[in-house]
């Protein structure tokens, strides 16, 4: 079974500690509504930006939490 997990990064795309306990998750749907709940406290936090990825693969990223706040 997959593993799907957030890569958590400042903005010039090194990698930070989130401000939220994250987990490994069994399908995307459940990573994406996961961030979805959280991304806040991530971006107080200091998480910039984020990639998903699928057993260490890259699936997509990386995608700035901070846009989502002007949304």
């Amino acid at each position: 079974m997959a593993a799907w997990t957030w890569r958590f990064e400042k903005a010039d795309g090194t990698e930070t500690t989130p401000a939220v306990e994250p987990e490994d998750f069994t399908t995307q749907g459940d990573a994406e509504s996961w961030l979805g709940e959280v991304w806040k406290e991530l971006l107080e936090g200091g998480v910039e930006q984020v990639r998903l990825l699928e057993d260490g693969a890259e699936v997509y990223g990386p995608m700035s939490l901070a846009a989502a706040e002007g949304a």
